[in-house]
């Protein structure tokens, strides 16, 4: 049994919050079979094959079918959130930006699978363990970045800005930035802290692009803890119990919208309503989770907040 969220525990990409990095490279896999030209993401099976939870693994390859353990609407949200992030950095770095911070970036292959401007310098950033992991493993694949990939190997709550600086990263420069799947991964003091020091750390005309849930109404939270104890025990008959509702820190936060728009952050905002009609995928349906209420948002540092 997984056991709840607390300062200063800690986890692989087999355990606790790091297992969330692992089940989503398995959505991208199961996604990257299903259809390419929406995602193609050709080393996430071999990444989650490489943890070795063996469940996970499975269904990355296509020996197990998803039906009745991942549902269509979170193959979907795999979808959309893959590419919106994918093109926000091709975006951001055709426009003449050269560096990008993948902040918490887990089993990301995008320094190793997106089409970058010559010249890009990509930065991810994760635990000593995670960094190390994906490093070797992409290696022994015989993958090759395709920018210039520097790592930050520091967790979150530990000087993250210097070791990011020691890796070689200008702050005088701008900067593509994603938080991607991670805020609501934590405490709702350290979001503004993040939020905020990517701010600090931001020339003018940076870029940054996270998703941002409204806060939940009353009854809302019980709902969804309900539904995801539901997840987590259809995949605990098949031997692996990520217990899920312990991962998520609850409770009222500010939303990162309004919060990046305070910071002096100019942005974009879509739901994953239309990003799933843009997409040509099926609307959503008991969407106890609220997972259509999520709005990805995308923006550029104002020239007057610095």
């Amino acid at each position: 049994m997984t056991s709840t969220r607390h300062d200063g525990d800690t986890w692989d990409l087999a355990s606790s919050v790091g297992a969330t990095a692992t089940m989503t490279a398995a959505v991208r896999a199961i996604a990257t079979r299903a259809d390419r030209t929406l995602i193609d993401d050709p080393f996430a099976a071999p990444l989650v094959r490489a943890v070795g939870i063996d469940l996970l693994t499975r269904l990355a390859t296509g020996e197990l079918p998803p039906d009745g353990l991942v549902e269509q609407v979170s193959i979907d949200v795999g979808v959309v959130r893959a590419k919106f992030y994918d093109e926000f950095f091709l975006d951001a770095t055709n426009a003449g930006i050269t560096q990008a911070v993948i902040l918490a970036s887990g089993l990301d292959s995008r320094a190793y699978r997106l089409p970058w401007p010559s010249g890009t310098v990509v930065y991810e950033l994760d635990q000593p363990q995670v960094i190390e992991f994906k490093t070797r493993t992409l290696a022994e694949l015989g993958a090759a970045p395709t920018a210039d990939r520097r790592v930050a190997a520091v967790d979150l709550r530990d000087d993250w800005p210097a070791a990011l600086r020691t890796a070689g990263f200008d702050p005088a420069r701008p900067t593509a930035w994603s938080a991607e799947g991670l805020l609501g991964y934590l405490p709702p003091d350290a979001q503004d802290r993040l939020l905020d020091t990517v701010t600090e750390l931001s020339a003018p005309g940076s870029r940054v692009a996270t998703e941002s849930r409204p806060n939940q109404q009353p009854g809302d939270e019980e709902k969804t803890k309900q539904r995801l104890d539901h997840i987590s025990e259809s995949w605990r008959a098949h031997g692996f119990d990520p217990d899920m509702t312990r991962l998520r820190y609850f409770g009222a936060r500010n939303e990162a919208a309004p919060y990046l728009i305070g910071c002096g952050w100019t942005l974009n905002e879509v739901s994953v309503r239309d990003l799933f009609a843009a997409n040509n995928l099926g609307p959503l349906q008991d969407d106890d989770l609220h997972t259509g209420d999520v709005r990805y948002v995308s923006g550029i540092l104002n020239e007057t907040t610095k």
